[in-house]
């Protein structure tokens, strides 16, 4: 149990929050994003992201959904762009479009192989080859904050986690200004990789990627294959619940607050979550983090 005095003084520090979202598909997903939007730009986030995928509907889908946020929001967004299934101009193209619509935020990722996470990726030939070829080319194009990813258990496809700071490192010198960590599910993961990279001469900001688990299997799986490890305790607080939606949502509400929780607590002070595109249980969260709703401005 957290001791409510020592919680009250952490409060009293900007913590900030940042949310990822991604682009809906019909027309419930779309009224489901706007109320999950609707209901975390009170907390005046950092910055709000938007997930993109390789193909002409996605990209579409994501540019319509960024665009949306700078017309009737007062959040700030960042599109997510990735080197997939495209050429250079076109990714180009895409970056432009995103600056003309005042978009000053990309969070710049190679992108998960055509195939699917777990099989070979293979650089389109007119395309960008890396995620820091990437990060280069957005800057040359306009003065954009370059959001790039990082991996607290290290890639799935790095050899060390040598090999995989010294991507990170490359990133950085060639124009990022943040990290935002794969999700992980126990802090000392991440404060060990913190420390990695401290003493590698990685000085900008590495926010820690939160997730809060809606389902238990879905989430499991997806981690399986992102290289992230899930512990044995958490599987046993969701055992026995499939057909038990309440109490499973009440454990998840528990095992998020408990995280982040902790986190504050061992000084972390800027939070991203991923939503899921759904918001009660990451606001729940940022409540218990002591950030409060203001009145919405242009929702």
């Amino acid at each position: 149990m957290h001791d409510t005095s020592r919680l009250s003084r952490s409060q009293r520090r900007r913590v900030g929050v940042s949310f990822e979202f991604f682009p809906p598909k019909t027309a419930d997903m779309e009224r489901s994003l706007w109320e999950a939007i609707e209901r975390l730009a009170p907390l005046d986030p950092t910055f709000v992201s938007v997930t993109y995928g390789a193909g002409g509907s996605t990209r579409e889908r994501t540019h319509a959904t960024v665009a949306r946020i700078v017309r009737e929001t007062d959040v700030k967004p960042a599109a997510h762009l990735t080197c997939v299934a495209a050429t250079r101009e076109e990714i180009d193209d895409v970056v432009r479009a995103y600056w003309a619509a005042g978009v000053r935020h990309i969070v710049a990722l190679r992108g998960d192989p055509t195939g699917g996470i777990g099989t070979q990726y293979a650089a389109h030939p007119g395309g960008y080859a890396t995620s820091t070829d990437l990060v280069r080319g957005v800057k040359e194009i306009g003065d954009f904050e370059v959001s790039v990813s990082a991996y607290p258990e290290k890639h799935p496809e790095s050899a060390s986690f040598d090999q995989d700071i010294d991507a990170l490192k490359a990133k950085i010198d060639a124009g990022a200004t943040r990290a935002i960590t794969q999700f992980f599910f126990e802090n000392d993961i991440y404060f060990r990789y913190l420390d990695r990279v401290r003493k590698a001469g990685v000085t900008i900001p590495i926010l820690p990627g939160l997730v809060a688990v809606q389902n238990f299997k879905q989430t499991a799986g997806f981690a399986r294959k992102t290289g992230a490890s899930v512990p044995q305790w958490l599987a046993d607080r969701f055992e026995g619940l499939d057909d038990d939606p309440a109490t499973r949502r009440l454990i998840a509400a528990a095992v998020a607050a408990e995280q982040a929780l902790d986190l504050m607590d061992r000084g972390v002070t800027d939070f991203h979550f991923y939503t899921m595109n759904r918001a009660d249980l990451v606001y729940a969260t940022c409540h218990l983090l002591g950030v409060r709703g203001k009145v919405p401005v242009g929702l």
